[in-house]
């Protein structure tokens, strides 16, 4: 395929609908009247309108402003993040009931510059939603491989424990923060299988950033290796002219054969295509697909 530019058409199967719609618009009022930042709206996700009418969003902890200077991301960046604001959990937690949800994906930004990186505001979050009889989701960044972190996120008990490769490993010095590695991403994911056997594990990798189809598959096998359960696997969409541009659209017959080679591999799911992003339709894809399945 051609190399693409900021400027090029997006082939027919990247073209969404704009964003609309009673239940659109009533998330986004409870959303502005508790005063949260979603990673949908932030990362100016594609899939916002699909996710927030079916009563799916992505709450994002900590602010708006992130410490991490990742090059595909569209989240703001700074050497200090936002204040933090104390009552968070509280207010997500008042949300989420509100909404009549029953999956809830938690995310938050990086936060190199707090003591314990935002780890017990995002444990107090996770425990603020299970008090609601809620699933939790948590998509975790890498706390520069602290284990005290990580521990501390899942004594609070999420069902899901997500964090994302992003990329292959070859790519990662280009397109993640220097902070950031491939070697410790994995670790962090190993870690959390041992602290917690009985935890989900997550990640997710975007395509179209110049790798090859064997190095998406090796990616895979590392997940698994570390014990990931499930991977979701999208496009990557270049946010604006300062992020890295896309190098290839990739068709969805080669999504479809990551989603083959996945299961093979032994995910217990796989969610691949264009469109697909790490919290895609989270509820549907983990409640119906793998807690309803059972053990």
């Amino acid at each position: 395929m051609s190399t693409a530019t900021h400027k090029q058409a997006k082939p027919h199967w990247l073209k969404v609908r704009a964003p609309g719609g009673e239940t659109f618009m009533d998330l986004k009022g409870v959303l502005r009247r508790h005063s949260l930042v979603t990673v949908c709206e932030e990362a100016r996700c594609p899939n916002i309108g699909e996710c927030w009418n079916s009563g799916t969003a992505t709450f994002m902890l900590l602010g708006d402003v992130c410490t991490r200077g990742c090059r595909f991301c569209a989240v703001k960046t700074s050497k200090q993040g936002s204040q933090v604001d104390p009552f968070e959990p509280s207010k997500i937690g008042d949300a989420v009931a509100h909404m009549g949800l029953d999956y809830v994906v938690l995310t938050s930004v990086n936060r190199d510059d707090l003591a314990d990186q935002g780890a017990s505001h995002f444990a107090a979050t996770i425990r603020a939603i299970k008090q609601a009889g809620i699933l939790c989701e948590c998509l975790i960044p890498d706390f520069r491989g602290d284990t005290n972190c990580l521990r501390t996120i899942l004594a609070a008990k999420p069902e899901v424990l997500a964090h994302n490769i992003e990329t292959v490993a070859r790519l990662t010095p280009k397109v993640r923060d220097p902070r950031a590695t491939y070697e410790q991403s994995l670790s962090l994911l190993r870690h959390a299988k041992e602290m917690d056997p009985k935890v989900y594990t997550k990640s997710s990798i975007m395509v179209g950033l110049g790798e090859s189809f064997e190095e998406v598959i090796e990616a895979m096998k590392d997940l698994r290796q570390v014990g990931v359960d499930l991977l979701t696997v999208g496009q990557y969409l270049q946010p604006s002219k300062r992020h890295l541009k896309v190098a290839t659209f990739v068709h969805p017959e080669t999504f479809a054969r990551y989603r083959e080679v996945g299961l093979e591999l032994g995910f217990l799911y796989v969610a691949a295509g264009p469109l697909v992003r790490s919290s895609y339709r989270a509820g549907e894809f983990f409640i119906k697909r793998v807690i309803a399945a059972g053990p």
